[in-house]
């Protein structure tokens, strides 16, 4: 090892490097693009070159930022960590212990610390002043098979704290970085904050991030990133509808497929915080972590906090760059869903509470016509559940409406080959209930007064232990008393508002409380697949998806609605882990009315399904549907494996993406019309992504029902598709029939020869 304390890491097109040298905690000198394999004597001579000078009116020697700014070493920013011991550590002044790099090179290429080659796993192994240190893979199993870790460990003996920072480079280019606190002194300390960050160079001049609310989940907002912090927070007790799945900083003008981008994204699914910061003094920091409510977290002796992951990302083309580390990612995990998404229809906007076994096992008869393959029965099943002003917390079935009880309609529908679901909101109660009028104090409150209700509901208190057993008892129950419940549409409809236990703040252990219950219900029954649906969208995070199959992106099925919904959660999340249904011609939520091939083009993408009565409709529609779900499930193998681009055009109104097959073989292509234009005909649509140097065939799917047009007479060459090169269609395009507002057009890619 020529300087153990300068050490660069590579995967992908992704470089980390960070400077141990001082006596104090590394500093991150640069997360981004891929810097090659650097010689030894180059790292020392880059650190260097990056150290601020000194200059007037400011601190006598150089302020750098390290990877949890503190103000002892000159940071007036936002602080990496706050909290007090009785009105003492009030301020950390950290000093480096130790530093080991696991460097797992059996996959991916890596640049360690030992010049310009790739470093092994012994030789990436390394402590400071000492032998190289032998690190188990099975100590730590971030990131996976060929991830590069960094573990430092630092302490403050006057603060009495000691600090562990974690951080991981996976062989996609993700980096994920994490803080753990340890209490070592002899009397509680109470914990404010501890949040992650990371710089960014000063050409990232523009922010993006996402906002919403119920039914308009994904909202994107940007503008250039002025000095001071950009905070976005998140009081929920949920991820939330408002919640910025990625907070992005880029060049001027980044776009989908241009522009270098650097991002992150707090994995919790409670209370949290993501920020952006730039400072008059240079730097500039993304960051994220848990927002803690005051006296929420108080360590004893001896105990640890641990932050939530902040998962980062560099990408140099733009956002598609981001989103196909992110989904490369999540596709590499052990838990990533491997079987076929089941098409699946869910019958709420069918039936609502309305719970019969004859018109059900009838709409079963028909979704197996169309060729669901998933039927999932939602709320309305459970005692006292005719409406919802009550019922939530009595999960057990109604023998009034199912006298025997749910296995018939579970038989009827695995008769037909399909899966059964069931819907259940575990986290809820209403007060009309009977587990509320057994156990009022199993509700999270203040002390003297329940919150606000929401939608009739209370939340309860799964930090109690009683309350959290008796759930689990059920929910368990409720699994294993029945033949062939596959799924569970697990639903979360309120914010926690004033959410106490025993007194005290209680959104964090009700977070890990929710944790601890799906993980436990998944290790019991673990050929159970489980939605993560919170009024929609609410919940969407990286941290709740380790234990959920897929997420609902919003209960908005206005397919107008979802083109925007479904291409912003698709920043972060791979297609099959969102799911799209089609709604009815006339939307539940905006009675807005759409054709079926627009509602289907755009649920056609993700985890696709139907949300509809299809018991009401004729034979006609019924064989389009069927036409539609067939056309998903020959596509499927692609739309749920391959890169997924967004298309930059420069008229509004026209909105296109696709999904591109890895080995460039095949893509599909939806090409929609959201308004009118000022142009009578758009402008040519590229199709990006694909191999410049291949020939593709390029048509709409045969068998379908062609959208609406302006013009009188299509694009000569549509009818029966054309020939070009992978270059031609992504540098110039083909022009495209001005389709009538909410219409949309698919097209069929495939490498010709």
């Amino acid at each position: 090892m020529t300087n153990p304390s300068v050490i660069h890491l590579r995967r992908a097109a992704t470089s980390l490097v960070l400077d141990a040298r001082g006596p104090g905690l590394p500093r991150v000198v640069h997360w981004g693009a891929d810097l090659g394999p650097l010689p030894a004597d180059d790292l020392p001579a880059l650190v260097d070159a990056t150290i601020p000078p000194v200059v007037p009116s400011s601190f006598d020697a150089p302020t750098v930022l390290s990877l949890l700014p503190e103000a002892s070493a000159g940071w007036s920013g936002r602080p990496g960590l706050a909290g007090h011991r009785d009105g003492t550590a009030w301020s950390t002044a950290f000093r480096l212990d130790r530093l080991d790099v696991v460097d797992d090179t059996t996959t991916g290429s890596a640049d360690g610390t030992s010049g310009g080659g790739a470093a092994g796993p012994e030789q990436g192994r390394v402590a400071l002043g000492g032998d190289p240190v032998r690190v188990s893979e099975a100590d730590d199993d971030r990131g996976g098979p060929g991830a590069a870790r960094v573990t430092v460990r630092a302490s403050d003996p006057a603060a009495a704290l000691a600090l562990t920072v974690e951080i991981t480079l996976d062989p996609t280019g993700l980096l994920t970085v994490r803080h753990r606190l340890r209490n070592d002194g002899d009397a509680a300390y109470e914990l404010r904050e501890l949040t992650p960050v990371l710089p960014v160079p000063a050409v990232a001049s523009e922010l993006l991030d996402l906002t919403g609310r119920w039914c308009r989940e994904r909202a994107p907002q940007r503008h250039p990133w002025p000095m001071g912090a950009w905070v976005r927070e998140g009081r929920h007790g949920r991820t939330g509808h408002d919640a910025t799945l990625l907070l992005v900083a880029g060049t001027p003008g980044f776009d989908f497929g241009h522009g270098e981008v650097w991002a992150v994204h707090t994995a919790w699914s409670g209370d949290h915080v993501t920020v952006a910061e730039r400072r008059p003094t240079g730097e500039s920091t993304l960051g994220g972590g848990e927002l803690l409510a005051p006296g929420e977290i108080v360590l004893a002796p001896g105990e640890e906090y641990a932050t939530p992951l902040l998962y980062a990302v560099h990408s140099a083309a733009g956002l598609d760059g981001l989103s196909d580390v992110l989904h490369r990612h999540l596709r590499a995990r052990p838990e990533h869903p491997g079987t076929p998404r089941p098409v699946t229809l869910n019958v709420w906007e069918a039936v609502y509470f309305d719970h019969d076994l004859a018109r059900l096992t009838a709409l079963a008869d028909r979704a197996a016509e169309v060729g669901v393959e998933r039927f999932v029965l939602d709320d309305g099943w459970f005692r006292g559940r005719r409406h919802d002003r009550a019922g939530l917390g009595d999960w057990y079935v109604d023998d009034g409406v199912w006298p025997d009880g749910l296995q018939p309609l579970i038989d009827h529908v695995r008769g037909h080959g399909m899966q059964f679901g069931l819907w259940v909101e575990p986290e809820m109660v209403n007060p009309d209930s009977d587990l509320f009028r057994a156990h009022p104090d199993w509700v999270l409150a203040a002390p003297g007064r329940l919150p606000p209700e929401w939608r009739h509901q209370q939340v309860l208190d799964l930090a109690h232990p009683e309350a959290y057993e008796h759930l689990l008892g059920r929910l368990d129950a409720l699994l294993a008393g029945h033949d062939g419940i596959a799924y569970l549409k697990w639903d979360h409809n309120r914010d926690l508002t004033e959410a106490g236990h025993r007194g005290r703040p209680g959104v964090h252990a009700q977070t890990v409380a929710v944790y601890r219950l799906l993980d436990e219900l998944r290790r019991r029954h673990p050929g159970v697949e489980i939605e993560s649906c919170s009024s929609g969208g609410a919940r969407v995070d990286l941290e709740i998806l380790r234990r959920t199959d897929r997420v609902w992106a919003s209960d908005c099925n206005d397919a107008l609605e979802r083109l925007a919904i479904q291409r912003w959660t698709g920043l972060l999340l791979p297609p099959e882990l969102v799911g799209t249904h089609i709604g009815p011609e006339r939307s539940h939520t905006t009675h807005r009315v759409h054709d079926l091939g627009f509602r289907a083009v755009t649920a056609l993408f993700g985890h696709h399904g139907i949300e509809w009565d299809i018991g009401s409709i004729d034979a006609a529609q019924r064989a389009e549907l069927a036409a539609w779900v067939a056309l998903h499930k020959r596509l499927r193998p692609l739309l749920h494996s391959g890169r997924v681009v967004r298309v930059d055009h420069p008229d509004l109104a026209v909105q296109a993406h696709g999904v591109i097959a890895h080995d460039g073989s095949q893509a599909v292509y939806a090409v929609s019309r959201l308004t009118t234009s000022a142009a009578q005909v758009p402008g040519a649509v590229r199709l990006p992504g694909l191999d410049p140097a291949r020939r593709y065939s390029v048509r709409p799917p045969a068998g379908l029902p062609e959208p609406a047009v302006l013009q009188l007479t299509e694009p000569g060459w549509l009818p029966k598709g054309i020939t070009l090169s992978g270059a031609v269609l992504g540098t110039v395009g083909v022009q495209l029939p001005a389709l009538h507002p909410e219409q949309a057009l698919l097209l069929e890619v495939t490498a010709v020869g």
